[in-house]
């Protein structure tokens, strides 16, 4: 299944990339992972039927790196579609994250940057509790140094509840702060 939507994805990217004025690059840079885990109290129980325990939100972070592919396509001087493949590495897991970004540019030089990111675990969900799939929302900008170099600085908000099967509102989302480097060929 990864690999079919990796696939039309892929293909849908360089037929557009071809009907129109493109650039390929690669890019690479930093990840600060977080993934936020929320325990409802009504999930937990209580001894007492009369008081529910409170809320447990824990969050864990990593930090990690990622490298990666982009084709910059213009629509118009001032919008462009940026299409994205990265392999996320944090840890011991591999993540392959697959932004479609709007980019507006507000100056000659600076441009803003969103659009929903589709997210594939590589490491097929740790084991059977986890969902390989997920969905999230990135924003963020972009500074061309010049004409072939460029600073990214995003932020993707995770948005799908990773935990497989979920009991009584218990949710995992992975968001993450990448900070990168982009050269366009």
């Amino acid at each position: 299944m990864k690999k079919y939507i990796l696939l039309v994805v892929v293909l849908l990217a360089f037929g557009f990339a071809n009907a129109q004025n493109a650039k390929f690059g690669f890019k690479a840079g930093v990840d600060f992972a977080t993934a936020k885990i929320f325990i409802p109290g009504s999930a937990r129980g209580s001894l007492d039927p009369n008081t529910i325990p409170p809320d447990i939100t824990h969050t864990t972070s990593e930090t990690g790196v990622y490298l990666g592919a982009l084709v910059d396509i213009t629509a118009s001087e001032k919008f462009h579609i940026q299409p994205e493949a990265l392999i996320v590495f944090i840890k011991n897991s591999k993540q392959l994250q697959i932004p479609l970004l709007a980019k507006y540019y507000i100056t000659e030089k600076f441009s803003l940057l969103t659009g929903p990111d589709l997210l594939v675990d590589l490491d097929n969900g740790a084991g059977t509790m986890t969902n390989t799939m997920g969905v999230g929302f990135d924003f963020g900008g972009s500074f061309d140094v010049t004409k072939n170099f460029s600073a990214d600085l995003k932020y993707n908000l995770g948005i799908t509840n990773l935990i497989k099967n979920p009991i009584d509102g218990v949710k995992m989302t992975i968001s993450g702060l990448f900070i990168g480097v982009n050269y366009k060929l």
